[in-house]
C-alpha cells in the first residue's frame, strides 16, 4: 500500500472533516426540520423525501436506493474515488437519519423551509468539498451538459421544477410553494460554500512528466488541454511545456491525486473561473 506524505494525509483529514460536517448538517437539516413537517426539497434529496411523504416508507433507505443509479455514473464520469467517498458519504446520511437523535426545532413553516434549506444545504455544499455529493443530481446534470447546450445551473433548475410540480399535483400547492422556498435557501447555502456550483477551475501544471499528465487529462479525463511553451527562471530551464487545463470542482481532486501521483514535485496553480464559453469543457463526449 502507498504510504500517504504530509501534504496527502492533511487533505485527506481534512476531506474527511468536511464530509462528517456536511453529513451532520444534512441530517439536522432533515430530522429537525423538513421531516416533521413533510417537507420537500429539490433535487434527488427532494425526490426521496417526496416518495416518503406519498409512500410512508423510510427515508433513510430512499436516499441510498434512489442515489444508486447516480453513484454509478459518477463512478463513470469523474473516477473510483469520488464513487467510494460519495457511497461512504450517503451510507452515513442514511444511518444518521436512523440513529442520530435530532429533535424538531421549530414548526413554523416559513422558518422549517428557510433553515432546513440551509441546513441541507450547507451539508450538500460541504460534502462536495470534501470531494463527494450526498445529492446525485449534480452529477447527472454535469453528465446532460457534457452533452447538450445547457449548463449544469440550467439542468438542475429544470429538474427541479418537475419536482415541485409532481409535489403541486400529489400534495398541494402550498407544500410546492415551501419547496421552492427551501430550494431557495439551499441552493445560495450551496453557493456560498463552494463558489457556485458550476464553477470551473483553471489549472497550470509545470512538471518533467508533462506528456504522460497530458494524456491522463485528454484519455482519461475527456478534458482539453492547451500547451503553452515556457523557459524557467529560476532553474534556467529552457523549452519548458506548461500545461493548461480547464476541470470542474468534482473532478478537480481526481486530477491532483494523478497528477501528484505521477510527478510529486510538479507545480500545480489552480485558478476559479467565472464564466467560460466554447472548447470541449462542456461538448466533450462522454465514454
Amino acid at each position: 500500500m502507498k504510504k500517504l506524505n504530509s501534504t496527502e494525509s492533511k487533505r485527506m483529514a481534512r476531506e474527511i472533516l468536511f464530509m462528517c460536517l456536511g453529513v451532520i448538517s444534512a441530517c439536522f437539516g432533515l430530522k429537525s426540520f423538513l421531516m416533521p413537517e413533510d417537507f420537500i426539497d429539490g433535487g434527488v434529496t427532494g425526490i426521496s423525501l417526496l416518495v416518503s411523504t406519498l409512500t410512508k416508507w423510510n427515508l433513510s433507505y430512499l436516499i441510498v436506493i434512489i442515489n444508486i443509479p447516480f453513484i454509478i455514473l459518477g463512478y463513470k464520469q469523474i473516477g473510483k474515488t469520488f464513487a467510494l467517498k460519495t457511497s461512504i458519504a450517503i451510507a452515513a446520511l442514511s444511518l444518521g437519519l436512523i440513529f442520530i437523535p435530532f429533535q424538531p426545532i421549530t414548526h413554523e413553516k416559513v422558518l422549517v423551509a428557510f433553515f432546513g434549506g440551509f441546513f441541507l444545504g450547507g451539508g450538500i455544499g460541504l460534502a462536495m468539498r470534501g470531494g463527494c455529493v450526498i445529492d446525485g443530481t449534480e452529477v447527472l446534470a454535469l453528465y446532460i451538459s457534457r452533452n447538450s447546450q445547457l449548463t449544469v445551473g440550467n439542468i438542475i433548475f429544470m429538474l427541479n421544477i418537475v419536482i415541485f410540480l409532481f409535489a403541486a399535483y400529489f400534495i398541494n400547492i402550498d407544500t410546492a410553494l415551501y419547496a421552492i422556498l427551501t430550494y431557495l435557501s439551499a441552493t445560495n447555502t450551496i453557493d456560498f460554500i463552494v463558489n457556485r456550483l458550476e464553477a470551473y477551475t483553471g489549472v497550470t501544471i509545470i512538471s518533467e512528466e508533462n506528456e504522460t499528465i497530458k494524456l491522463f487529462i485528454i484519455n482519461e479525463m475527456k478534458r482539453g488541454v492547451t500547451i503553452y511553451k515556457g523557459e524557467g527562471g529560476y532553474l534556467q530551464k529552457k523549452d519548458i511545456d506548461i500545461i493548461y487545463t480547464v476541470v470542474t470542482k468534482l473532478e478537480l481532486s481526481k486530477l491532483q491525486d494523478k497528477v501528484n501521483e505521477i510527478d510529486p514535485n510538479a507545480f500545480v496553480v489552480q485558478q476559479q473561473i467565472a464564466d467560460l464559453k466554447g472548447g470541449v469543457v462542456k461538448r466533450q463526449a462522454f465514454h
